[in-house]
């Protein structure tokens, strides 16, 4: 029974090492994952040479259809990431064009206002910690 125990827990921690192994960051060619899902239904289905044949051609164009999905995402993502920067730099410049114009005491009450937009900004925020906040302390709120 130890023997069986110990043979199931190295079996477990084999297999759980071997997933937890990296691909090296690189993802299977199209071609790779629709031949591996197509062995995959030939084995459980019984397929026929003919079958297996019709069937690697629809995984085939679908796993380039969803490549191209994925990548056209991935471009997405980063024109907007770098749209954002874009627009963080932009807003950075402003500012520091506005703090050369205002007095020492301006500047004070500006970065205070700012902050105070902050804080209202996050008010609609889940989870967000803000310090007087007015929806706290209203009757009926728990």
């Amino acid at each position: 029974m130890k023997k069986w125990i110990f043979a199931t827990g190295l079996m477990v921690m084999i297999s759980l090492s071997t997933m937890a192994q990296k691909r090296d960051g690189e993802r299977p060619s199209a071609e790779d994952r629709a031949k591996r899902n197509t062995e995959r239904i030939a084995e459980e289905l019984n397929l026929t040479d003919a079958q297996k044949e019709q069937v690697l051609a629809i995984n085939l164009e679908y796993a380039k259809k969803n490549e191209a999905e994925m990548a056209e995402r991935k471009a997405m993502m980063e024109a907007r990431k770098a749209e954002m920067e874009a627009k963080r730099v932009q807003l950075r410049e402003q500012d520091a064009k506005i703090q050369a114009v205002l007095t020492e005491e301006q500047r004070a009450k500006w970065t205070e206002i700012k902050a105070e937009k902050m804080n209202d900004r996050r008010r609609g925020r889940p989870n967000a910690q803000i310090e007087n906040d007015p929806r706290k302390g209203r009757k009926g709120d728990n």
